[in-house]
C-alpha cells in the first residue's frame, strides 16, 4: 500500500509546472475579462471619488406616524433600492427623529439612485372615468374625437393559448416620475389580445357622478378637472399629493411631449399586491425594455375581477384603467376581456435605466412615509484623495520594510516572496476591478487599509514555509526532501492562520455597516487569495528552485546555506555483529 502513495507523491513533486500554468491561465483570463468589460480600475467610494449627499425630511402620511419603526423601514427600503441599481457603498442612515442622510458615490446609475431614494413608490390600479388633453392645445371641454387615439379591436398574439393580454395600438399616456419620462402600455402575459386606445368623454360628469346625492362632490371634481393644467409642474405636483386610495381623483400623464389629464375612480389594486417586478428586454417583439409584474394570489384575484368588470363595459367605452405611481399615470390601457394569468407587463418606450428603476421601486415596496428633499450637497474627493495618498505612502513604506527584511534575512528566498507578493497584488487588483461592475463593490479608505494589512498576512505565510524548510535542513536533510517534508507542516499552520483571519473578517462584515464593511471585505478577499497564491504559486516555485544548483547546493546567498543555519551533519546507520549482540544497530556521525 505504501508504494502507490510514494509514486503519487513523486509524480506530484515532479510536475509543479502544472500549478504554475494553472495560476498563469487564471491571471490571463481575469485580466482579459477586466479589459473586455472596459473597467480597468476599481470603482471608488464616495470618500475617494466624491458624490452626492442628500438630506431628506420625513412627512407623516395619513395613517403613518413618524416613529423609529417607520424610519428604520424607510432606511432599509432606500438601501435596497440603491443597491438594486448597482450603486454600492451608498450610505443611508437616520439623523435625529425625522431626517435621513443618503450619501451616493459617483458612478454608474448614481443619478437614478438619487432620483428614487425618496420616491414613495405607491402604486395603484384605478379605473379611468374621463380623459382629455391638457395644456395650451387642449379645448375646455374635450370631445370624443378630439382625444380619441384608436379603436378597440381584437388582435391575435403569438403567445400560448389560454391567457389574455390588454394592450394599446398606440403608445398610451405616460407620466414623469422624478423628472424621468416613463411611457408605455400594460398587457398581461400571453395570448389573444385586444388593442384599444384611451377614450374621452365630453365632461367628467358623464362618468364621474356616482349618484345624484353627490352633485356637490361632482361639481368640485369637474372644477378641478377643468382647471388642471398638466404642463405646469406645480399643478402636477399638487394633483399627485394627498390622494387617498378610496377617493375619485384627477391626475396627469404624458404621451411623448403631450400631457393628458384624467379623472380616476377609487383604487382597485395596489402595489402591495405585486409580488415581484423585474426589468427584461423583449427579444421576441418590438416592445424593447419592459417591466414584468407577478401578483400575489390576492392581487391576481383583484386584478382579474377589475379587468372582468372593465371588459363588460367595453361597448360603452368604459374599459380603460390607469396604472398610477405616486399620483402620476404611468400608463392607461384598455381591456376587452378578463386577465386571469396573475402576471402582467408594463411595456413602452422604456430605457434600460427607466425599466430597472421602476421594477426596483415596485419590488422593494413603498416607503411608509413621504420625504421632502431639504438639501442636496456635492461631496468632493479632495479630502479623501489626501487621505488616500497618505495611506498609499504608508503602505509603500510598510512594503519596502517587508522587502528589506526578506532580503537581509532570507536572501535568495526573498525572490520567491516578492514574486508571490506580486502575483497576489495582480490578482487582488484585477478582482477588485471586476467586482465593481459585477456586484457594485467600491473601494474606499477602509478597504485600502484592509489591502495594506493583507501585505503582512501574505508575507507571514511565506515566512512560515521558509522556516519549516530551514528546520528540515538543520536536521541534516538536503533541499529537495526538505521542501517536500516541510510543506505538510507549513500548510497546516497557514490554513489555520488564514482561517482565523477570514473568520474575523466575516464576523466584522456581518455585524458592521457602511465603510467598515469595505475593510472587512478586502481583508477576507486578500486572505482567500493568500491561500491560492501559496498553494498554486509559492510551493510549486520552491519545488522548481530546489532543483537549481544555486539553492540545492546551499549557496551562501541562497538563504539556505546549511553551515550558516547550523545544520547537523547527516546521520549514518551502521551494523555490527559481535557475539550475542549480533544484529544491533549503532549510529555514528559522518
Amino acid at each position: 500500500m505504501a508504494a502507490p502513495k510514494k509514486g503519487r507523491s513523486a509524480s506530484a513533486q515532479s510536475k509543479p509546472g502544472r500549478s504554475l500554468v494553472l495560476i498563469l491561465i487564471a491571471i490571463v483570463a481575469l485580466t482579459g475579462g477586466m479589459f473586455a468589460s472596459g473597467h480597468t480600475t476599481p470603482r471608488l467610494g464616495i470618500d475617494l471619488a466624491g458624490g452626492t449627499s442628500i438630506t431628506l425630511k420625513a412627512k407623516a402620511d395619513q395613517g403613518s406616524a413618524i416613529n423609529k419603526a417607520n424610519m428604520d423601514t424607510a432606511v432599509d427600503i432606500m438601501n435596497r433600492r440603491v443597491n438594486g441599481l448597482g450603486v454600492s457603498e451608498a450610505e443611508v442612515q437616520t439623523q435625529g427623529n425625522d431626517h435621513i442622510i443618503v450619501n451616493i458615490p459617483k458612478g454608474t446609475n448614481s443619478k437614478e439612485a438619487q432620483q428614487q431614494v425618496g420616491t414613495t413608490a405607491k402604486l395603484y390600479f384605478r379605473p379611468v372615468l374621463a380623459e382629455g388633453p391638457s395644456g395650451a392645445d387642449a379645448t375646455p371641454s374635450p370631445s370624443p374625437s378630439a382625444s380619441s387615439k384608436g379603436s378597440a379591436s381584437p388582435s391575435p398574439s403569438g403567445s400560448a393559448a389560454g391567457d389574455q393580454k390588454a394592450s394599446a395600438t398606440t403608445p398610451s399616456p405616460t407620466s414623469t416620475t422624478q423628472g424621468r419620462p416613463v411611457s408605455g402600455a400594460l398587457k398581461a402575459d400571453a395570448t389573444p389580445s385586444s388593442s384599444a386606445s384611451p377614450k374621452a368623454s365630453s365632461t367628467p360628469a358623464a362618468s364621474a357622478s356616482p349618484s345624484a346625492s353627490a352633485d356637490a362632490a361632482t361639481s368640485k371634481l369637474q372644477a378641478q378637472y377643468a382647471a388642471l393644467d398638466c404642463t405646469k409642474p406645480d399643478e402636477r405636483a399638487k394633483a399627485s399629493r394627498d390622494t387617498k386610495p378610496g377617493d375619485t381623483i384627477v391626475a396627469c400623464g404624458q404621451q411623448g411631449k403631450a400631457w393628458y389629464k384624467y379623472v380616476l375612480g377609487p383604487a382597485r389594486v395596489d402595489g402591495t399586491d405585486v409580488k415581484k417586478a423585474q426589468a427584461v428586454f423583449d427579444t421576441q417583439g418590438a416592445s424593447g425594455w419592459q417591466v414584468q409584474m407577478t401578483f400575489t394570489s390576492g392581487g391576481a384575484k383583484k386584478f382579474a375581477d377589475v379587468t372582468s368588470e372593465l371588459a363588460q363595459q367595453a361597448q360603452a367605452g368604459q374599459n380603460q384603467f390607469a396604472i398610477v405611481l405616486d399620483g402620476n399615470v404611468v400608463s392607461a390601457p384598455s381591456v376587452s376581456q378578463a386577465i386571469t394569468g396573475g402576471s402582467a407587463e408594463i411595456t413602452g418606450r422604456f430605457t434600460q435605466e427607466e425599466a430597472q428603476s421602476l421594477s426596483n421601486m415596485l419590488s422593494y415596496g413603498a416607503l411608509p412615509l413621504s420625504f421632502q428633499e431639504e438639501t442636496v450637497t456635492t461631496v468632493t474627493a479632495a479630502l479623501g484623495g489626501e487621505q488616500l495618498h497618505a495611506g498609499l505612502l504608508a503602505g509603500a513604506i510598510g512594503l519596502a520594510l517587508v522587502v528589506l527584511y526578506l532580503v537581509i534575512y532570507y536572501r535568495g528566498l526573498s525572490l520567491v516572496a516578492m514574486a508571490s507578493l506580486l502575483v497576489s497584488a495582480i490578482l487582488t487588483y484585477v478582482i477588485m476591478a471586476l467586482l465593481g461592475p459585477g456586484i457594485g463593490f467600491a473601494l474606499n479608505l477602509p478597504a485600502v487599509c484592509g489591502a495594506i494589512v493583507a501585505i503582512g498576512i501574505t508575507a507571514d505565510s511565506f515566512i512560515v514555509y521558509f522556516e519549516r524548510i530551514r528546520d528540515e535542513i538543520r536536521e541534516g536533510r538536503s533541499l529537495r526532501p526538505a521542501v517536500e517534508r516541510a510543506w505538510p507542516r507549513a500548510r497546516r499552520t497557514i490554513l489555520v492562520s488564514d482561517f482565523v483571519s477570514f473568520l474575523a473578517a466575516a464576523v466584522l462584515f456581518i455585524v458592521t455597516v457602511g465603510k467598515v464593511q469595505g475593510f472587512a471585505f478586502t481583508l477576507g478577499l486578500t486572505t482567500v487569495l493568500d491561500v491560492v497564491v501559496v498553494f498554486f504559486f509559492t510551493k510549486p516555485l520552491m519545488t522548481l528552485l530546489a532543483r537549481r544548483r544555486f539553492f540545492a547546493d546551499g549557496h551562501k546567498w541562497s538563504g539556505l546555506d546549511p553551515k550558516s543555519l547550523g545544520a547537523k551533519p547527516p546521520l549514518r546507520r551502521t551494523r555490527r555483529q559481535s557475539g550475542p549482540a549480533a544484529g544491533s544497530v549503532d549510529f555514528k556521525e559522518a
